[in-house]
């Protein structure tokens, strides 16, 4: 079986692992190590391969892709490990969001040990572009976003919610209104996103208040990947059409 390159969740699971282990690599026998085997093999994005391959994220291979992290760290006193650039991107974004990344760590295993993000498909848009895939919270976040945000109950809810306290229905970054300018055909349109990733706000249950109105286009720029992050809050994109010069 061809070898299958580390994706961005995996790395980050595996990262964390060293970065709670002060930053050095573990062996094949470790507890931790086998738990981690166990777990990429069962993510949603690797059943496939773990089917096919008993020894695909095999303990020994999650132990030499310890030692890649830990030799990557810019304080390793020896010659790295030929762990790639995604193995030096995570790392660091480890040392310069150290936070964010253990807790997008722990919402990935949270979604795995309540088996959510097993029960969530191929969401559209969530890799689709050089770059998504990359993004720091990792692809399974994203999906998990997405498909949260298209839940069709959630955004009625918000749009009741709005309208009992008598708010517009229009997007909170370019003010776009569909019912103005689509008439009938718009009314009771709009699009939900979260104010808050899932690496920050954790799995929780999402409160309405959670929630901001965005057009189509600009949900999707919020959810772009780029420069290293595929998820954005209504004031960061507003900031990003100011420096565009489109304000």
């Amino acid at each position: 079986m061809p070898r299958i390159a580390w994706s961005r969740d995996e790395l980050l699971l595996a990262c964390a692992l060293v970065a709670q282990n002060d930053w050095h690599e573990l062996r094949q026998g470790d507890t931790n190590v086998v738990d981690l085997s166990e777990l990429l093999r069962s993510l949603p994005t690797n059943q496939g391969a773990a089917q096919a391959d008993s020894r695909f994220r095999s303990p020994n291979s999650v132990s030499r892709k310890t030692t890649d992290i830990a030799t990557a760290h810019p304080d390793y006193a020896g010659a790295p490990t030929r762990g790639g650039k995604p193995t030096r991107d995570v790392v660091a974004d480890f040392l310069e969001q150290p936070t964010e990344m253990l807790a997008a760590a722990r919402a990935i295993r949270a979604g795995i040990d309540s088996g959510e993000l097993h029960a969530i498909p191929p969401q559209p848009d969530e890799a689709g572009e050089a770059g998504e895939a990359t993004a720091r919270e990792g692809r399974l976040l994203a999906r998990w976003a997405l498909f949260r945000e298209r839940d069709r109950g959630l955004r009625d809810r918000k749009i009741r919610q709005a309208r009992q306290r008598g708010e517009a229905l229009r997007c909170e970054v370019c003010t776009f209104d569909f019912q103005r300018t689509y008439g009938d055909l718009g009314n009771g349109y709009i699009e939900v996103h979260h104010r808050r990733p899932l690496y920050v706000s954790g799995p929780t249950e999402t409160g309405l208040d959670d929630l901001a109105f965005l057009c189509a286009n600009c949900h999707r720029m919020c959810h772009k990947g780029f420069a290293g992050k595929s998820w954005r809050t209504p004031d960061e994109l507003r900031a990003e059409i100011g420096r565009s010069g489109s304000y």
